[in-house]
């Protein structure tokens, strides 16, 4: 048991995630073990058909406090669910689903979008991406590697 352990990458309590198929370089995540489900800040979120189904399209603020840049993104729509946030209020919220990078692993990942304006990561990564991948060490940050320079200023 101990050995497939310590094959687990190691992440800390936030983490640079990069989010390639939607065009984000890197956002800074709350890793959240509490949380089920992940989550990124989005708004304008429109939904669309075309001949494949439903899609999604919504734009992000990628830096936490920063109204600049904003990326706009399209992916396909997975789901509609309630999701009970921290503060208890249900809400129905689109999912979608993506590529999602930390460090070295790159893996598929369920993301709700909802407005995260006011809380202070723009990113939050859920036990469900996070399970049989990563082994979290709350008192650490960042161990999965440094912003990339080419992400811009995102402190």
């Amino acid at each position: 048991m101990l050995k497939r352990l310590r094959r687990k990458p190691r992440v800390g309590w936030r983490e640079w995630v990069a989010l390639p198929d939607l065009g984000v370089e890197a956002v800074k995540a709350k890793i959240d073990t509490g949380a089920r489900t992940s989550a990124i800040h989005a708004f304008g979120v429109t939904e669309h058909e075309d001949e494949d189904g439903a899609l999604v399209r919504f734009a992000l603020h990628p830096v936490q406090r920063r109204r600049l840049p904003e990326v706009k993104c399209q992916a396909r729509l997975r789901d509609k669910r309630a999701v009970r946030s921290s503060n208890g209020k249900s809400e129905m919220r689109y999912v979608i689903e993506t590529t999602a990078r930390i460090g070295n692993e790159e893996f598929p990942i369920e993301l709700t979008l909802t407005n995260r304006d006011e809380m202070g990561f723009r990113m939050l990564l859920g036990r469900e991406a996070l399970k049989r991948r990563f082994l979290v060490d709350p008192g650490r940050s960042y161990l999965a590697g440094k912003k990339p320079a080419s992400a811009g200023d995102n402190s």
